[in-house]
């Protein structure tokens, strides 16, 4: 039993790849076990050797190329077939050549499933269960079993889906999982047939829930409370129709709401960080709500919270966000006040009294500028100028001006269309003139801007514009505008400036001059003198 009482078991490899747009190589199956071992899971459901090919591969490569430290790999699998020998049946004798460690067997305890499904008798699938499970822990394997439909058996026929439980259990199943394979049961109906389920069986009772009816983690938790030891689920609640059970969100809940030490501290630390590097590898976007785990887990936006927030955090906060390797944060609108602006100034690394006057009047501009078409909740870099800007004693220099900018897009007869930016500007003392090109017009002004700043800032050599986000606000008043959020990554920081003008090429254009003010402020260009430096010219390809 793992520590807690509780043992966690992930099945994101098979039933978490069952989402539509999820398909996972295995080099990616190897990649996300490694990534889960990370945060105390006890057992990683690999795949179904024999069924599917990548799955077979990846127990072949998981031998010599899969080093878990606390985890154990498990395979899935049915029971034999109905009227067949048990060491005859190959996808049984797959399980076994997998040398997985831990097998999960799946079997029918919906005796409508059992009659229309598999087109057996209830007696011939008791036996295909206690028969499968006593072949393989006779071969040395732990054996889980999967009691399909439970929720729904045992309410059409009580009696049976406890024999399948008992037979199971009786036959060396460690764990019989109680499976809402429907997802649609409710936390008081599943509490209530797991308690009644452990008192008719004694068996050690799992619980594997689906998300139909949004109740997946709330069910799993309701299974816990009534007696299961074992819990299933898979990241993120990944899964086919609305998913599983977030296993990352069962995992602290355990933890922090039940007091069960299902994982370590540091473990439980790491969950954010292996959250995001698991869609990392499976290309899946996250949910940036998720709980816990989410980015905007801990983000407050309205004034009030804020306010109170700067007294106390945990005034609007239900656990410390750092317990999970998560971080608060503050989003700065026309919402907030002068508390939002204090609370994001200290994310910034600035002491900003929320009562100081460059506090209220940060807070008078991001009011008017958002009703200029602004928004800052997701434009951090461009906020910290603002701010900067609200700070200083004195005006510093700007590291540079762009005195004049024009782009051109060209479409051979052959080929894509390609685009040319051309810059006139003062960096430092120096006038230059930069060209560049790209695929798009966005893509050539960047290029012109390295080649521009590069020379003096070397720091900019790393920066890469990796998107941008445009958005048409219509006005009853006059003609429409468009805000661009354009994303940056700078070494291992990601972050995200906005720009606002009545077309597109100039909104992006002034987020584009943001991030390059962002990245330089404090800056002084490597070739700046007390004489006057002659014009120069870059030119990039």
């Amino acid at each position: 039993m793992a520590e807690g009482g509780i043992q966690l078991y992930d099945t994101t490899l098979r039933d978490g790849s069952q989402q539509k747009g999820m398909t996972l190589t295995v080099d990616e199956k190897l990649a996300v076990a490694r990534l889960l071992d990370n945060v105390g899971v006890g057992f990683i459901e690999g795949g179904w050797p024999g069924a599917v090919p990548r799955d077979t591969e990846f127990f072949q490569r998981a031998r010599t190329e899969l080093d878990l430290r606390g985890a154990r790999l498990a395979a899935f699998g049915s029971t034999r077939r109905p009227g067949i020998a048990v060491p005859d049946d190959p996808q049984v004798r797959a399980l076994l050549t997998s040398e997985a460690p831990v097998v999960t067997l799946v079997g029918k305890s919906h005796t409508g499933h059992v009659e229309r499904a598999l087109h057996t008798t209830l007696a011939e699938n008791l036996a295909m269960i206690g028969s499968t499970v006593r072949h393989l822990v006779g071969a040395g394997r732990t054996v889980f079993f999967d009691a399909e439909h439970y929720f729904d058996g045992y309410r059409l026929n009580p009696n049976y889906a406890l024999e399948v439980v008992r037979t199971a259990a009786e036959a060396g199943a460690q764990a019989v999982v109680l499976c809402d394979t429907n997802g649609g049961h409710l936390p008081d109906e599943v509490g209530r047939v797991v308690a009644d389920t452990l008192a008719a069986t004694g068996a050690a009772l799992g619980i594997h829930c689906h998300d139909d009816s949004g109740c997946a983690v709330a069910n799993t938790l309701a299974a816990t409370d009534a007696g299961a030891v074992h819990v299933q689920g898979t990241a993120h609640g990944y899964g086919e129709r609305c998913g599983n059970a977030d296993l990352f969100t069962v995992i602290a809940n355990l933890v922090l709401k039940r007091d069960l030490p299902v994982v370590t501290p540091d473990q439980l630390a790491a969950l954010t960080r292996t959250a995001a590097a698991v869609t990392a590898v499976t290309g899946v976007t996250p949910r940036a709500a998720a709980p816990y785990v989410g980015a905007l887990a801990f983000t407050h936006k309205a004034g009030l919270h804020a306010s109170a927030l700067r007294v106390d955090p945990d005034l609007y906060q239900h656990t410390d966000p750092a317990r999970l390797g998560n971080t608060m944060r503050t989003l700065v609108s026309d919402m907030g006040g002068r508390s939002s602006v204090s609370l994001k100034a200290r994310e910034l690394g600035h002491e900003v009294a929320a009562g100081s006057e460059e506090a209220t009047r940060a807070a008078a501009r991001v009011k008017q500028l958002e009703n200029r078409g602004y928004s800052f909740e997701n434009a951090d870099a461009s906020f910290a100028l603002l701010l900067h800007e609200e700070l200083a004693a004195t005006p510093a220099p700007p590291p540079f001006t762009v005195d004049t900018w024009q782009v051109t897009t060209a479409q051979g007869t052959a080929g894509p269309a390609r685009s040319e930016a051309t810059l006139r500007a003062r960096v430092g003392i120096t006038d230059r003139t930069a060209t560049g090109t790209g695929d798009s017009p966005l893509e050539a002004l960047d290029a012109a801007l390295h080649h521009l700043l590069t020379p003096s800032y070397a720091r900019l050599d790393r920066l890469v514009m990796t998107g941008h986000h445009v958005r048409a606000l219509t006005s009853r008043e006059g003609p429409a505008t468009f805000r661009v959020l354009v994303s940056y990554r700078d070494g291992d920081r990601t972050w995200n400036t906005v720009g606002v003008a009545q077309d597109i090429l100039t909104a992006a254009w002034q987020a584009q001059l943001d991030a390059m003010r962002y990245v330089l402020l404090g800056e002084t260009p490597a070739e700046a003198t007390s004489q006057a430096a002659p014009a120069a010219s870059l030119t990039a390809a």
